[in-house]
């Protein structure tokens, strides 16, 4: 095992009741930019408990923060704030409201353009905006990790970028909130959590003996728990594993003294930015085929993976190969294609625009090994046709 460090500074507030205690939690006499997506918190109540919770506070709403939010519409939020002299965010909503709150919080500040926290990964400068978030659609974690991605939408690019400075001061999680979810989005949340975990742990033997078992629990609740709670997302048991499997995730714990991989997910983001792909479904078609494509660098792994996961039996190479099978039986339960032809009629060209996009990016040797190379990911696309 690798050394490491574990900083995790996000008060994690969890269950039924909790956005009651926001007034606990806010310093008192903030002007609070309250920023949401879609609207959906009008609907299922969540808007509504917030606002109740922060009475006497002074709020200025932003709403309309898309699914793999825009830089362009985060800009706008950063201009509200330093219009109104605004002190503190609060981010109501899934993955992408925090992760678009987590941009902004750093570019209010930023001595520079904010691009170049995207496009060149510069170094957060000034001080940020703190903030908090009350989580509504568990999938990525990002209400306790110190990562956010961001698409562009004028150039076609969803980057990432992450730093301490990112780590929402709490975040209140209500497995309740889910229940009004359409089961589209339950499913993607199951399948992003779900690849995350696999992310951190389908590389090779490295000696982590406890991040592999903690690893594996979360699968296995995963797949014990997913079919169901799409389909009854108002039993709690169900919605209060799945939230907390869902930070569990991807909350820094599992890569702690391991090297991970992420190659899926960098593919898969171009994806979406191509195409406009849920991330998560573009996370089922990449996986299995970068698992077939990278075989002997993940055999040992994918072997212990099929006899602990599924209980599957025979030599390692038969097991490895329908443990892969298996993931996708498990993708296609949760509502996921797993093929990029069945998205779009354009798919031909993905293969060649992505490697060129990671060779103009210096991306030439990715994965746990660095050995993921641009004609590797050629290979990975083409198979996902």
């Amino acid at each position: 095992m690798q050394n490491f460090e574990l900083y995790t500074p996000t008060n994690y507030i969890f269950g039924k009741g909790q956005i009651e205690k926001l007034s606990k939690v806010i310093p008192q006499g903030a002007k609070i930019l309250l920023a949401y997506g879609g609207g959906s918190i009008f609907k299922n109540g969540v808007h509504e408990q917030v606002v109740k919770s922060l009475e006497g506070y002074e709020i200025v709403e932003f709403g309309g923060i898309e699914p793999n939010p825009h830089f362009e519409t985060l800009m706008k939020a950063v201009a509200v704030i330093k219009e109104k002299n605004l002190d503190f965010i609060l981010a109501v909503g899934g993955g992408s409201v925090i992760d678009g709150v987590k941009f902004i919080s750093v570019a209010v500040n930023f001595e520079g353009n904010p691009i170049d926290l995207l496009q060149k990964r510069a170094a957060v400068s000034g001080k940020p905006v703190p903030f908090g978030t009350v989580l509504t659609l568990p999938a990525t974690g990002s209400e306790m990790n110190s990562s956010t991605v961001v698409t562009i939408a004028k150039t076609q690019e969803k980057l990432s970028f992450g730093g301490p400075a990112l780590y929402p001061q709490f975040s209140i999680c209500d497995p309740k909130t889910i229940a009004s979810l359409p089961k589209k989005q339950i499913e993607n949340g199951i399948v992003d959590a779900f690849t995350h975990v696999m992310e951190q742990y389908m590389t090779y033997p490295q000696d982590a003996y406890l991040q592999d078992r903690i690893a594996e629990g979360i699968l296995q609740t995963l797949i014990e728990i997913g079919p169901k709670v799409v389909e009854n997302p108002t039993d709690y048991k169900l919605a209060s594993n799945f939230m907390w499997s869902c930070t569990m995730a991807l909350n820094g714990l599992l890569n702690k003294g391991v090297v991970t991989d992420w190659t899926t997910h960098m593919i898969g983001h171009e994806l979406t930015a191509l195409y406009g792909i849920d991330h998560a479904r573009t996370l089922a078609i990449i996986a299995p085929n970068l698992y077939k494509v990278m075989f002997e660098t993940k055999k040992e792994k994918l072997t212990q993976y099929g006899k602990r996961i599924f209980n599957l039996t025979g030599s390692d190479d038969e097991i490895a190969k329908e443990a892969i099978n298996k993931t996708v039986e498990f993708f296609h339960l949760m509502g996921m294609d797993t093929k990029l032809s069945e998205y779009t009629e354009d798919y031909k060209k993905s293969a060649d625009f992505i490697v060129e996009r990671f060779e103009n990016r210096g991306w030439k040797a990715l994965g746990e090994k660095q050995n993921i190379t641009p004609e590797k990911v050629h290979k990975i696309v083409e198979a996902s046709y």
